[in-house]
């Protein structure tokens, strides 16, 4: 997979959006980049909890417009 990967999660809701990113990140190494578009506003609050207890580091996130962006760095 490349190191920076475009995931669109549009369209999909809780708890979809999770599940495609958790599938996404088992085929990354660590360190790679993942930029995840979403209009879920479930996200914005699963997203980070998923970073901190899965040990990825959330980058960037813009959340005051649809779609949603998160920048993520595969951790352990």
């Amino acid at each position: 997979m490349k190191k920076n990967t475009i995931l669109d999660l549009i369209g999909l809701r809780c708890p979809e959006p999770i599940m495609m990113i958790r599938k996404t990140f088992r085929n990354m190494k660590n360190n790679d980049q993942i930029l995840i578009l979403s209009d879920d506003p479930s996200t914005i609050r699963d997203i980070p909890n998923f970073c901190f207890f899965m040990k990825h580091q959330l980058l960037e996130n813009k959340i005051k417009i649809k779609p949603y962006c998160y920048l993520i760095k595969k951790g352990i």
